[in-house]
C-alpha cells in the first residue's frame, strides 16, 4: 500500500472491535492510499488483523471516536488525509472521488453524504443527523445534509483547526471550524451499507443520545463566533507538528 515516495493519501480508520469488517475494508483501499487503523482499545484482535493485512496500526487508549480519529490524524504524513469508518458500511474504493476536488484545488473539505441502503441507518440515528445538519445550517449557512464519517482534506489544513473534541462531537467540530475559517465545503454522495456487527453509537438509542449531546455542545460553543461572521483563520491556528 506504500512506496518509497510515501503514500499519496493517508486514510484514518478509527477502530473499536471491527475484527469482522477489517479484511473487506482494507482490501478495498485504493492503490497509493495508506490505511492507518487507530485502535481504540479493541478486545477482539482487530489491531492484530489490521497489522497482518499491512495496515499501519496505532493505539489510542483514551476511549472516544474523536480520540481515535485525532490520534490517527496526528500519525499521518501524506499531503492529503481521508477519514472513513472501518465497520464495512462505507466503501474505501470511493475515496478517490472525494479527494479529487481537494487535489484539484476546488474544495477544502469534502464530505460524504450517505445514501442509505435498506437496514443501514436506524430511524433515530437518521433523524438526529437531520436535526443536527439543520442546526449546523442555521449556525453557518453551510448547505450540509450529513455529518457522516467519510471526508477528505489537506493534512496541513486539518491541523490548523486544532480540533479538541475527543468524543462524538469531533466530526461536527471539524465542519464548524472549517466553515468559520471560510473553507470551501462540499458534499458528494456515497453509498451507506449495513455495517458488520453492532454500532457503538447509532446502533442504540443511548449511543445516539450521547452523540447528539456531544455535537450539541459543539454547536453551542460555535454560536458566539458564528454571530461575528466567518473568518479565514483564527488566532493561534498554526499547524501542529
Amino acid at each position: 500500500m506504500s512506496n518509497v515516495a510515501g503514500p499519496t493519501v493517508d486514510v484514518v480508520l478509527p477502530c473499536l472491535n471491527e475484527f469482522g469488517a477489517l479484511p473487506w475494508v482494507l482490501a478495498r483501499m485504493p492503490h497509493g492510499y495508506r490505511a492507518i487503523v487507530a485502535d481504540n482499545g479493541s478486545t477482539d484482535g482487530s489491531a492484530h488483523v489490521a497489522a497482518e493485512l499491512d495496515a499501519t496500526v496505532i493505539r489510542e487508549s483514551r476511549r472516544g471516536f474523536g480520540a481515535a480519529a485525532h490520534a490517527g490524524l496526528l500519525a499521518t504524513t501524506a499531503d492529503f488525509v481521508a477519514f472513513c469508518d472501518c465497520d464495512g458500511s462505507l466503501d474505501p474504493s470511493g475515496l478517490p472521488a472525494l479527494l479529487a476536488p481537494v487535489m484539484a484545488g476546488t474544495a477544502d473539505l469534502v464530505l460524504g453524504s450517505r445514501q442509505r441502503q435498506r437496514g443501514s441507518w436506524t430511524f433515530h440515528a437518521r433523524s438526529a443527523n437531520h436535526v443536527l445538519a439543520w442546526w449546523l445550517h442555521g449556525r453557518t449557512g453551510e448547505a450540509i445534509t450529513d455529518l457522516g464519517p467519510m471526508r477528505a482534506a489537506r493534512r496541513s489544513d486539518l491541523l490548523t483547526l486544532q480540533l479538541e473534541d475527543r468524543r462524538s462531537g469531533y466530526p461536527l467540530e471539524m465542519i464548524l471550524k472549517a466553515s468559520l475559517r471560510g473553507w470551501r465545503i462540499i458534499e458528494l454522495a456515497v453509498v451507506y451499507a449495513p455495517r458488520t456487527g453492532k454500532s457503538k453509537v447509532s446502533g442504540t438509542a443511548l449511543g445516539t443520545v450521547r452523540a447528539v449531546r456531544d455535537m450539541s455542545a459543539q454547536l453551542r460553543a460555535a454560536a458566539p463566533v458564528a454571530a461575528a461572521g466567518p473568518v479565514r483563520s483564527l488566532p493561534g491556528s498554526e499547524a501542529q507538528p
